[in-house]
């Protein structure tokens, strides 16, 4: 559990639980706060007082922010209270004993204020969603990656990933045996089909997450037939004058219409990354794509390293001005790690996405709807996240009280996967037994 992540907050955390921490606005919820260890109980029947703060309900004076508190009592290690939070937002549960009872010494910190711990309030049609950490863009040994698909995989679930696939450059089939590593077992991360399509002469980088076929097999099955499909779509491009745009543009087109066709999400990759003299991809054919919109969703977040991060600050900055303009952004945010034991981008990056369920079809769905933002957790430096205004809110709540829990579960998961990947049988086994963990926990921090 890393400091860096709990803050000034470490202690409260690993010392005590509060559930629900997310609650639905306006229902009247029972909240739990409970001791983990011993020496932080306090005696049966000291009376605390309780007070809700909402983070955005500051006033002129502490009478304004804070509602009335309310006294509970101590009881089998918990304290226990009804509040009705009335708007979408976090909320601090501030909990302190009443003076001249020295029993609740072991909970009290110095300052003499017990604890702060928080809660989220969501409004219905986010409270009935759940988030899901993954990456949809990485690669193995089969391109130009380190590791076997299998391994990534089980790298991914160790770092907190609930989905992934992996999307070795003009190949799909390695997306397939990371499937088949852990076919007959029963793990938790989902594990989706996927490539980094390349159209021949064509500079732009997609990605293609979670359809039934592949885009690079179909182009070099039939070149002929590619070509001329795409000339198709480049009679409908005439307002662009150069020819070679023309034919990005109509190659692109070509690539997102047939991944729809298998089912897959179509992502445009990563516009501004810098390569020797400029941009990979021209311009005019990224302006053009922001403008008519034919992929199902826009790398605003890629892997780069530190000293190309410019490159992210500049994809962020387009997406938040093509926003301002009125137009729909789906976004993800992807490593594009090609090494996971020994890389200093795996990990940084990621997509958080709030969906009904870890499915992959209702993944993609809530991806397209704009339900995700784009997570940065750069080694040594705080995590960001960058999306819809309301979602990235969430998300750092998320990030900071309840991700840490669920992170600790999946490192459990992970090792288990590599047990069963070195042919262990205990590996399977511990498997069976975490089996449902994440499910387990959402159901206890949602009310």
């Amino acid at each position: 559990m890393s400091g860096k992540m709990y803050g000034d907050r470490k202690q409260e955390i690993i010392d005590f639980e509060i559930y629900p921490k997310i609650v639905q606005t306006g229902k009247c919820t029972t909240i739990h706060v409970r001791n983990l260890y011993p020496h932080k109980s306090a005696a049966e029947g000291v009376p605390f007082t309780v007070k809700i703060m909402p983070t955005e309900g500051y006033g002129q004076t502490w009478t304004e922010r804070f509602d009335e508190p309310k006294v509970v009592y101590y009881k089998e290690k918990e304290l226990q209270f009804s509040a009705i939070f009335s708007s979408e937002q976090e909320y601090i549960i501030e909990l302190k004993p009443l003076p001249g009872f020295p029993e609740a010494a072991p909970v009290v910190e110095k300052n003499g204020i017990t604890l702060r711990l928080r809660v989220y309030a969501l409004d219905e049609d986010l409270f009935v969603k759940r988030p899901w950490k993954g990456d949809i863009h990485m690669h193995s040994h089969h391109s130009d990656g380190r590791e076997s698909p299998g391994f990534v995989a089980a790298s991914c679930r160790k770092i907190g990933l609930d989905f992934m696939a992996v999307t070795d450059h003009g190949q799909y089939a390695p997306s397939i045996e990371a499937q088949e590593n852990y076919a007959e077992t029963p793990i938790d991360l989902l594990i989706c089909r996927g490539e980094e399509v390349h159209p021949p002469e064509n500079p732009v980088h997609m990605i293609h997450f979670g359809g039934s076929s592949s885009m690079n097999e179909l182009m070099k099955k039939d070149p002929d037939k590619y070509y001329a499909e795409v000339s198709l779509y480049e009679a409908d491009l005439q307002e662009i004058s150069d020819p070679k745009l023309r034919y990005h543009i109509a190659s692109c087109c070509w690539v997102f219409d047939n991944i729809r066709k298998a089912n897959g999400l179509g992502v445009f990759c990563h516009p501004y990354w810098f390569v020797r003299e400029g941009y990979h991809i021209a311009g005019a054919v990224t302006d053009w794509m922001f403008e008519h919109k034919p992929y199902d969703a826009y790398e605003v977040i890629g892997g780069y390293h530190k000293y190309e991060l410019d490159s992210n600050m500049i994809q962020v900055a387009r997406y938040y001005e093509e926003r301002i303009k009125g137009r729909k952004v789906p976004i993800v945010g992807v490593s594009d790690a090609h090494g996971c034991a020994a890389s200093d981008l795996f990990g940084w990056y990621y997509t958080i996405v709030w969906s009904e369920d870890l499915e992959r079809v209702i993944l993609s769905d809530a991806i397209r709807e704009e339900w995700s933002v784009a997570v940065t957790a750069v080694e040594g430096e705080a995590p960001r996240a960058y999306g819809p205004f309301r979602l990235t809110k969430l998300a750092l709540f998320l990030l900071r009280e309840v991700f840490p829990l669920h992170d600790s579960l999946c490192d459990a998961e992970g090792e288990a996967m590599f047990s069963h990947l070195r042919g262990e049988p205990e590996g399977k086994a511990s498997l069976a037994r975490l089996s449902g963990g994440v499910k387990k926990l959402y159901k206890k921090l949602w009310a």
